[in-house]
C-alpha cells in the first residue's frame, strides 16, 4: 500500500500524516500545484490550514491542480480520507455531503474526544467494529459539521455517516453528533478528529491507527 499526502501552503499536519502512513505502508508527499497522483494507492489530505483559511477552510485548495486529480481518483474508486482541513477541502469540492460551519462556541478547541464508528466497511474503517469508541484528539475552529434534517436523514439511510461523538463529547456542536462522513460509494472518507495523532501509545492512544490499517490491509480499489 502506498499512501500519498497532499501539501498545501498552510498545511501543518501533513508530516504526522505521512509518518502514521509510514507505520502501515510506503507513503510520499504530493505538491498541490502538481496534477498528478503518481503511483499512490490512497490519497490522505491531512490537517492545517490550506491557503490560510481564507475566504473560508478549504474554499481556495479545492481549486488546486492536485484537487482535479484527486477528484478523478475519488470517482474512479480511489481510496481518500480527508482529516479536519482535509474534510473541509472534500466538502468544499463536492466529494462528500454537508458542510464545516464554526464552531458553536465561536472558539478554537482542541481536546481527546470519543469518536464511535458508525459503519466499518469503508476503505478506512475495515479493521473496526460498528460500534468501536475510538479515543482520538480534535483541534479546529469550524469543525461544525452541517446539513439539512431532510438531508441528514438521507444520508443515515445510505449510510454515510461514517463516525459519531460519543454520547455527551460532541466539542463543535455537530449536527446528529457527527464527526465524520463517506461518500455514497464509501471510498471517500472525511473526519474532523485526527488519527494521524493517535497512533502511538506513547502519544495517549493508539486508535487512529486502525483506518490506516484498515487501508493497508486492503487491495487499492484504482
Amino acid at each position: 500500500m502506498k499512501f500519498g499526502v497532499v501539501r498545501f501552503p498552510g498545511s501543518c499536519d501533513d508530516v504526522d500524516a505521512l509518518l502514521a502512513c509510514r507505520r502501515f505502508g510506503d507513503a510520499e508527499l504530493l505538491w498541490h500545484a502538481d496534477p498528478g497522483l503518481g503511483d499512490v494507492d490512497a490519497v490522505v489530505i491531512p490537517g492545517g490550514f490550506s491557503y490560510g483559511d481564507y475566504l473560508r477552510a478549504g474554499a481556495i485548495a479545492r481549486f488546486a491542480p492536485v484537487m482535479e486529480s484527486v477528484a478523478e481518483f475519488a470517482r474512479a474508486g480511489g481510496p481518500v480520507l480527508g482529516i479536519c482541513n482535509g474534510f473541509q477541502v472534500l466538502c468544499e469540492a463536492g466529494l462528500l455531503p454537508g458542510a464545516l460551519l464554526p464552531n458553536r462556541e465561536l472558539r478554537f478547541l482542541c481536546r481527546q474526544v470519543d469518536v464511535l464508528v458508525e459503519r466499518d466497511d469503508t476503505f478506512f474503517t475495515r479493521a473496526c467494529t460498528r460500534g468501536d469508541a475510538l479515543s482520538i484528539p480534535v483541534k479546529h475552529m469550524s469543525g461544525r459539521w452541517y446539513s439539512s434534517e431532510r438531508r441528514l436523514a438521507e444520508l443515515e439511510e445510505n449510510g454515510q455517516i461514517t463516525f459519531r461523538y460519543a454520547p455527551g463529547q460532541n466539542p463543535n456542536g455537530s449536527v446528529g453528533d457527527v464527526a465524520g462522513v463517506c461518500s455514497a460509494g464509501g471510498n471517500v472518507v472525511g473526519l474532523m478528529p485526527h488519527p494521524e495523532h493517535a497512533v502511538d501509545a506513547l502519544l495517549g492512544s493508539a486508535d487512529g491507527g486502525m483506518l490506516f490499517a484498515s487501508a493497508a490491509s486492503q487491495p487499492a480499489a484504482v
